[in-house]
């Protein structure tokens, strides 16, 4: 197995399991957004619910990141395809506190948004700034997670400066209710796993997901951050960037290459994508 110490700075190369320590901070972020965070809390697809079904429907999520950053055209429009049937059960009732329909192509845009910041923010805190023509690149194969869905090319910002505009735009519309923080509190605490990871694991969790949240995420979720936290967290990340660009490839990328094999299994033998 091959090592590497170059620094990522393509979307393809940044598929490390370490950047799952980020993951609980990347679902509030997506969340944050009422009519996404109702639309996962409210929704009736029995399958994908996290706190039912959490092997399955952490296979779904990562699955779809490895296939939008690394998938063929094909694989890509047969995941879409078995995650659009899922979609479409995801619609508010009257009785919902907002409204929200999970094909609409503005709160897949904030998704996939908040998906490129994550993959954006943990390849800083692990391996330093890119560039400004590699983070340029990398920024347009971002566009990716939202194309693959139902994000039309042209709603993609048109580059760094774009999409810095629309975020912070779309930072207006950030609002996290006692429901949704409780939900995705649960989350970060690792609590729809065994009993006994959510002990052993729940607080360094919440410890990297205070870390991986920007400040007016931290703010919503009533959650404190110090600057002994911050030097303490970016010290940790440093170090596992470090250990991250020494491991063998086949280790670094795990699960992710795992899952991209088996994606393709389930193809070949038309089972459920999702």
């Amino acid at each position: 197995m091959s090592t590497s110490l170059e620094v990522p700075d393509r979307l393809d190369q940044v598929m490390d399991g370490a950047g799952l320590l980020a993951g609980a901070a990347n679902i509030i972020m997506q969340l944050a957004h009422p009519g996404v965070g109702y639309g996962v809390y409210e929704s009736k697809v029995e399958s994908g619910q996290l706190f039912r079904h959490p092997i399955k429907r952490t296979r779904t999520t990562l699955t779809y990141l490895v296939v939008a950053a690394r998938g063929s055209d094909e694989e890509k429009a047969a995941f879409r395809k078995g995650v659009n049937r899922a979609h479409a059960k995801v619609r508010s009732t009257p009785d919902s506190p907002v409204q929200y329909n999970a094909f609409d192509p503005e709160l897949q845009l904030w998704v996939a948004a908040c998906i490129y910041r994550g993959f954006e923010d943990v390849n800083r805190a692990l391996h330093g700034d890119l560039s400004p023509t590699a983070a340029e690149s990398f920024y347009k194969e971002g566009a990716t997670f939202g194309t693959t869905l139902q994000v039309p090319p042209e709603m993609w910002p048109e580059d760094r400066v774009a999409f810095d505009e629309y975020w912070n735009k779309a930072l207006d519309k950030v609002s996290i209710d006692d429901t949704i923080r409780e939900h995705v509190l649960s989350i970060a605490r690792l609590e729809f796993l065994p009993a006994i990871v959510s002990r052993l694991f729940g607080r360094l969790n919440m410890f990297f997901t205070n870390g991986f949240l920007p400040q007016q995420f931290r703010d919503e979720m009533h959650l404190t951050w110090t600057d002994k936290d911050q030097k303490r967290f970016d010290r940790t990340l440093r170090t596992i960037g470090a250990v991250s660009r020494r491991t063998p490839v086949r280790i670094r990328e795990f699960p992710y290459n795992l899952l991209m094999f088996d994606l393709r299994r389930r193809m070949k033998a038309g089972k459920p994508l999702v």
